[in-house]
């Protein structure tokens, strides 16, 4: 792969989950520009800058050894990848530190970099909260793939920030600059509610939650299927978003043990909140992290997943793939890990591969419901 290279260090870049033979790089011509337009600016080693939304750490890695820099984002994939990168260049894994997206700054900033993420209401919300943290002739700058920059992205820096200049296209990466005024102090539309008719829950969405203004037609597919009479068995909802499928399931199965785990903290504490208002002090581990990674082997009755098909702008099954390996790995021996999906994905060979016995539970004319069984 190959070398980031910035007037501010050359760097060997690793992206997350690792994948063998990983044919993506952790890095694009977006980082190269924004790293190069800093530079350009001159960095004052005193400065406080922010990034936002790095995607593996190329932006943080980059300027920690130039300045105090600090690293939000909504993925714990992504801060991990941070983490590793950073050791992975000699520098202490704890050199950046880090707050997930769903937690408060502080302090003000000099400088802040964003990549543009691809749910907007998470940029805006983000913005919402630099709100009195910019400190006096801050620079703000965001930066993508002009194919994934919206019109919209530049509206909301102007509406939160200030006055937008668009760079010119440099290797197909745009910048937009953003020049900070006074404003109002401006409240969140975020969190989002919406109420689901079976069972009755009024869901909370944080910003960054999928199809956080509705419930997505695959999970709406999977709920009549949920299993039942699960006793004391062990739950896992493996990317959980909001919670709603453990939930459902755990108002069916009163002694069952349920964890409850997503790679965003903005969906782990939409998972909380919804889990507390619809069970109470109901005990329940929710956690933000990579899968089941974590899981002990064999610890597991069964597994709840909706299988994301993306992760950011990158397409593919990677993701879904490594979720069911690490489903077989967590489940005991006659397990189960029950799946909604598109039909066209093909999951159940891809099950076939993995588990003794692969079960369709339910069809629609998009999704097919399975059961897996180790």
């Amino acid at each position: 792969m190959p070398l980031l290279n910035s007037r501010f260090a050359q760097l060997d870049l690793i992206r997350q989950p690792d994948q063998p033979e990983e044919p993506l790089q952790a890095f694009d011509a977006a980082d190269e520009y924004l790293l190069s337009h800093v530079a350009e600016q001159g960095l004052n080693p005193a400065s406080r800058v922010l990034v936002l939304n790095d995607s593996f750490g190329a932006l943080a890695a980059s300027l920690a050894s130039h300045a105090t820099v600090i690293s939000s984002s909504d993925s714990f994939l992504a801060l991990q990848g941070l983490e590793k990168n950073l050791m992975r260049n000699g520098q202490p894994f704890d050199a950046v530190p880090v707050i997930p997206a769903n937690e408060s700054f502080t302090g003000a900033f000099d400088w802040v970099l964003i990549r543009v993420p691809k749910t907007l209401a998470l940029l805006e919300e983000q913005l919402i909260r630099l709100q009195g943290h910019l400190a006096p002739g801050a620079q703000v700058v965001a930066a993508a793939m002009v194919k994934h920059l919206p019109r919209a992205a530049g509206e909301l820096l102007e509406q939160y920030v200030g006055p937008v200049q668009a760079s010119l296209a440099v290797k197909k990466a745009r910048l937009l600059l953003a020049t900070p005024e006074l404003k109002g102090v401006q409240a969140s539309p975020y969190p989002t509610r919406y109420l689901l008719d079976e069972p009755v829950i009024e869901l909370v969405n944080h910003a960054n939650v999928f199809c956080r203004e509705g419930l997505d037609i695959g999970t709406r597919a999977f709920l009549p299927h949920l299993p039942t009479n699960l006793g004391s068995a062990r739950v896992a909802d493996l990317g959980c978003g909001n919670g709603v499928l453990a939930i459902a399931s755990a108002l069916a199965n009163p002694q069952a043990h349920y964890t409850l785990v997503d790679e965003s903290f903005m969906a782990m504490q939409s998972a909380r909140e919804n889990w507390q208002t619809a069970l109470g002090a109901r005990e329940v581990t929710v956690r933000a992290a990579d899968g089941l990674a974590g899981q002990e082997a064999d610890s597991l009755d069964v597994v709840l997943c909706n299988p994301p098909f993306h992760q950011q702008q990158v397409v593919g099954d990677f993701l879904a793939w490594r979720m069911f390996q690490q489903a077989r790995d967590a489940l005991v021996v006659g397990g189960a890990l029950y799946i909604v999906g598109n039909r066209h994905l093909g999951y159940h060979s891809k099950l076939a591969k993995l588990f003794r016995g692969v079960e369709k539970m339910a069809t629609t004319p998009k999704f097919v419901v399975l059961k897996a069984r180790k």
